[in-house]
């Protein structure tokens, strides 16, 4: 059963050029190598495809050490409060990365103070002595280790063809590099603001993690799978009052991030 896969038509294509000079990430997406990068389209609703209600894009470049993702976030009232790394920063507005592997994926979060969540996720039919994931770091007695698709996560449960995911709570992709600008206050309703961007840098020694079968950096005319989410809270009085607002580069068609095969390309 895959109910969840969406046509072949409606997934984005985004081309990675190569950067034209040194990446210093500080989260100022006014720096020339960023103004010269092509913006993607305005993220969509993520059941329907319809434009989001509040723009957002992105944009992406590569050199031999690491792939560079932007986001550019419309936002009027730049809200956050978590800021311990790793807490649940899905409770606050967000943009995520995800990547697909082989018989795994990558979840990366961050939020407009700039704190940041991530989870390696592993197919439990995967996962099995003998197997790539049979080392230390997927070791499920000593990780920090949660299940995607079971009982605890009761909206996806039995739904996707590949079943239940062992999530790494504990994983950190090697030499990962983020920040955040604020354009407005963060946290003061008193002002307009006219929102945040985001720039991260993922090294390429982390792809090798997720796709070991392929060569980075990358060849002209290689491609990887992944995709960009924003998320929005439905807030009143201060408290998380509904599900948020779920935007993305390509619709699911389903209110569920956790698809790769509905993830974007990135033909490099």
């Amino acid at each position: 059963m895959n109910n969840y896969r969406i046509g072949e038509d409606r997934i984005a294509h985004y081309t990675c050029r190569k950067a034209g000079g040194p990446m210093h990430i500080d989260g100022d997406l006014e720096k020339p190598v960023w103004k010269n990068a092509e913006k993607s389209r305005r993220f969509v609703d993520m059941v329907t495809g319809e434009a989001a209600f509040f723009d957002t894009r992105m944009a992406a470049l590569w050199d031999d050490h690491a792939l560079y993702i932007a986001y550019w976030i419309e936002e009027p009232a730049v809200r956050a409060s978590l800021t311990e790394r790793d807490s649940l920063v899905w409770f606050d507005n967000d943009v995520e990365v995800f990547f697909e592997g082989e018989d795994c994926y990558y979840e990366f979060e961050i939020n407009a103070y700039g704190t940041v969540y991530e989870v390696f996720f592993v197919y439990q039919d995967a996962l099995k002595r003998g197997s790539r994931f049979d080392v230390p770091r997927f070791d499920l007695y000593s990780a920090n280790v949660d299940v995607l698709s079971g009982f605890q996560d009761a909206a996806r449960f039995g739904k996707h063809p590949r079943g239940r995911r062992w999530a790494f709570m504990d994983f950190d992709f090697p030499g990962l590099r983020s920040a955040v600008k604020i354009n407005g206050l963060i946290n003061d309703p008193s002002t307009v603001d006219k929102g945040w961007t985001v720039e991260l840098a993922f090294p390429w020694e982390g792809f090798q993690i997720l796709c070991p079968g392929k060569k980075f950096p990358p060849k002209n005319g290689d491609a990887l799978r992944g995709q960009f989410f924003r998320f929005e809270a439905l807030r009143y009085h201060g408290k998380t009052v509904g599900e948020s607002a779920g935007w993305a580069l390509n619709e699911h068609g389903v209110y569920d991030s956790h698809i790769p095969e509905n993830f974007a390309y990135l033909h490099f």
